[in-house]
């Protein structure tokens, strides 16, 4: 038994478990794939305090490091889903294991949509990126393209466009879904090109993307391109435990800034959390809140 476990082993899951440890708690963390999360697809991170510039890679080998050093105990294996006994939690793994605890720390993060091409993953921090506040800064004077119609999309452009030699906005639509005056805004500056009715067939380039296929209105286009930025929404990661929390219309859980759920003892951290803004910074913020409410409903349960 367990005071506390953390599902997900992202940036999120892995501060929860310095801190719940740091104040006395026994904590397990359980992580389906890789521990560190999605900041180990960065091949640099230069927007964390403490850090000039830093692997995505090496920062969470660092995240997992400080939470092991503490205490914390740590599973390479899928929570499929949750029973709530009251003052005790269940988890039930893929592998077939069961570990409980009184308090659990939901950390399951969110996934970036992908296009589904060949190659994609493959490409993602060589060229395929999900993040122009993050990784903007490294095409600096080089041609990139953002896939989306959406706000998210068209605010990535014009954050692009400040900094890139050439921008195209693709877009499968004929018109796009966001706000009219961020289109404008995009329509007003000269190095970006809205193509619109298109879509992103392959991708170019062995080890590094260097440009893309279109298919705009049946006829074939081939853009020159450094980097292509999709933005065509997040997935959380929230299904198996959607029992247990109140979802908002995105499928994210909805808390407030203490993390806590409906359900007691239950807590959601990170990105698969209801919030505007979802960076590095921010989700660490997440696990250490959760992890503290966490610890104070344990001091008076």
């Amino acid at each position: 038994m367990y005071d506390i476990i953390i599902i997900g082993g992202g940036p999120a899951g892995l501060t929860a478990a310095t801190y719940a440890r740091r104040a006395g708690k026994s904590v397990l963390v359980l992580e389906k794939n890789a521990f560190g999360g999605q900041i180990t697809w960065s091949p640099r991170v230069e927007n964390f305090p403490g850090f000039v510039s830093i692997s995505g890679t090496e920062l969470g080998d660092k995240f997992l490091a400080q939470a092991m050093e503490q205490g914390a105990e740590v599973e390479l294996d899928e929570a499929r889903s949750v029973k709530d006994g009251g003052g005790v939690k269940t988890v039930l793994c893929e592998s077939g294991a069961e570990f409980q605890a009184r308090a659990l720390i939901i950390a399951a993060g969110a996934k970036p949509r992908m296009l589904g091409l060949p190659r994609e993953e493959a490409l993602v921090g060589s060229g395929v990126c999900f993040c122009a506040v993050c990784d903007g800064a490294f095409y600096k004077g080089r041609p990139v393209a953002v896939n989306g119609g959406g706000n998210s999309a068209l605010q990535d452009a014009l954050l692009l466009s400040e900094k890139c030699s050439r921008v195209y906005l693709i877009h499968r639509r004929s018109s796009f879904r966001g706000e009219a005056r961020l289109v404008e805004a995009l329509k007003a500056r000269d190095n970006v090109e809205l193509i619109l009715g298109a879509s992103v067939k392959a991708l170019l380039g062995e080890g590094a993307l260097t440009g893309l296929v279109l298919d705009q209105e049946g006829a074939g286009r081939t853009l020159a391109v450094d980097g292509l930025f999709v933005a065509v929404g997040h997935r959380p990661d929230l299904e198996p435990f959607s029992s247990l929390l109140a979802l908002d219309e995105r499928g994210y859980a909805a808390a407030g800034e203490d993390c806590a759920a409906p359900c007691p003892g239950v807590f959601v951290a990170g990105d698969c959390r209801g919030k505007k803004v979802r960076q590095l910074t921010t989700a660490v913020s997440d696990g250490a809140c959760a992890a503290l409410a966490a610890c104070e409903y344990l001091d008076h349960c």
